[in-house]
């Protein structure tokens, strides 16, 4: 016997047939004999509609300012949830296993005071461990918890990934199983190379740096929390047949299992090919060459939530002038260029260049660690396709390289073939 945590992402509980569908799934993990607590998330399309009301109130109500309190925000998006939750309580009800829902705020789930985006600060599994023992399945809305202010507060986009993860830490669970719409972790987006493979294994590190960089299987913060506790986790797919042969293996379920890297025997120099796209590059040009210039820069962006990634400074020769150029999601551009605007005196530049429509593409691997020329390989490569690199950044497992928006697939396809990704 063993106790699992099993999370259902929004095209999962899409409608009720699909709904009856997971109850299956979770109807074969208890006859095996297993604990089970499930983590849902909102019907497909509800959040984003449940948002949208919450946006547009003001302005029904006359208000041209688009205010609104982040309280109340939270209040209306975390009922998604909780519709699934009772759905799903009530189809397994109906197929003889006992079962209830519980919100966030039940358990609790305690986060800090960033509606909208908070926090997990703790989770009492105490409750969820009783109701174990007695038999019963526990349905979690995800995606919520309790602030201190005794208000329902929300984590943020793809917060039920996050919720199952940490669950899974508090009530010390075997594994926890991300159930979502693709049947693992593949080594780049098959939609742009066919020849993408399903990886049996990755390294909690290296899916820390695939969900960071671009791919969208899992929320950063839960790959974040499943490395910190060490927490099994696997990505399966929800639309394969629940009682297909395998599907109930408690060691080595189909999917990707996401682990310590010790787990891992055979590691491969690079592991996946990541990309992100709508990148937009600001260099300043001719900026005073002195110490505290680069916070002058970054503290008041950073102020304005504006998320910087890719940061190259050219070395001055006359040790008074240098370029600093950066990268911003392109739907910050006017944005920043505001604040920098702002701050011209204070940091002292001659002029502001923007160019929009960039990519990010990043080679990751632990194997990079021990092995010379993955770097060479990846520059040599893009060179031969003549696509042009307009930055580059490393650390110990990945690079990523800024390219124009145009040559993403090629890019991708490229780099997944010079590592040999597309042999079997």
């Amino acid at each position: 016997m063993a106790r699992i945590v099993m999370k259902f992402g929004g095209t999962s509980v899409a409608d009720l047939d699909r709904i009856h569908n997971v109850a299956r799934h979770v109807k074969r993990e208890v006859e095996a004999g297993h604990e089970v607590a499930v983590v849902v998330s909102a019907m497909s399309g509800k959040t984003n509609e449940l948002v949208a009301w919450v946006q547009n109130m003001p302005k029904v109500a006359g208000s041209n300012a688009p205010f609104y309190d982040a309280r109340e925000y939270d209040a209306v998006v975390a009922s998604g949830e909780q519709v699934t939750a009772g759905l799903l309580a009530v189809a397994l009800q109906s197929m003889g296993v006992n079962a209830r829902s519980w919100q966030g705020w039940q358990i609790p789930i305690k986060t800090d005071t960033a509606h909208g985006a908070a926090r997990i600060a703790d989770i009492d599994g105490s409750f969820l461990i009783k109701r174990f023992g007695e038999g019963q399945v526990a349905v979690i809305a995800g995606f919520q918890g309790i602030a201190p202010d005794n208000r329902i507060a929300t984590l943020g986009r793809g917060g039920s990934d996050t919720s199952a993860v940490a669950i899974a830490a508090a009530v010390k669970a075997d594994r926890c199983d991300i159930y979502t719409d693709v049947d693992g972790v593949y080594t780049t987006d098959p939609r742009i190379e066919p020849k993408a493979r399903r990886l049996p294994k990755i390294s909690f590190e290296e899916m820390l740096e695939m969900a960071s960089l671009g791919a969208k299987v899992l929320q950063v913060r839960s790959v974040e929390l499943a490395m910190v506790h060490k927490v099994r986790t696997f990505v399966r797919s929800s639309f394969e047949d629940p009682d297909a042969p395998g599907m109930g293996d408690l060691l080595n379920p189909p999917g990707t299992l996401i682990c310590d890297e010790d787990e891992i025997v055979e590691q491969q120099v690079v592991t996946g090919i990541a990309y992100a796209k709508d990148e937009a590059q600001i260099s300043l040009r001719r900026v005073s060459d002195r110490p505290g210039v680069a916070a002058g820069i970054f503290l008041p962006l950073a102020e304005a939530n504006i998320n910087v990634d890719m940061i190259v400074q050219n070395i001055s020769e006359d040790g008074k002038s240098t370029d600093m150029t950066f990268t911003v999601p392109s739907s910050d551009v006017s944005k920043a260029l505001a604040v920098l605007e702002k701050n011209r005196d204070t940091v002292g530049f001659d002029v502001v260049q923007h160019d929009d429509g960039m990519s990010k593409v990043s080679v990751i691997g632990i194997g990079m660690r021990s092995h010379a020329g993955v770097a060479a390989t990846a520059f040599k490569a893009l060179a031969d396709k003549s696509i042009n690199i307009r930055a580059i950044t490393t650390s110990e497992i990945k690079i990523s390289i800024l390219i124009d928006g145009p040559y993403t697939e090629l890019a991708v396809r490229t780099l997944h073939s010079v590592y040999g990704l597309d042999k079997h």
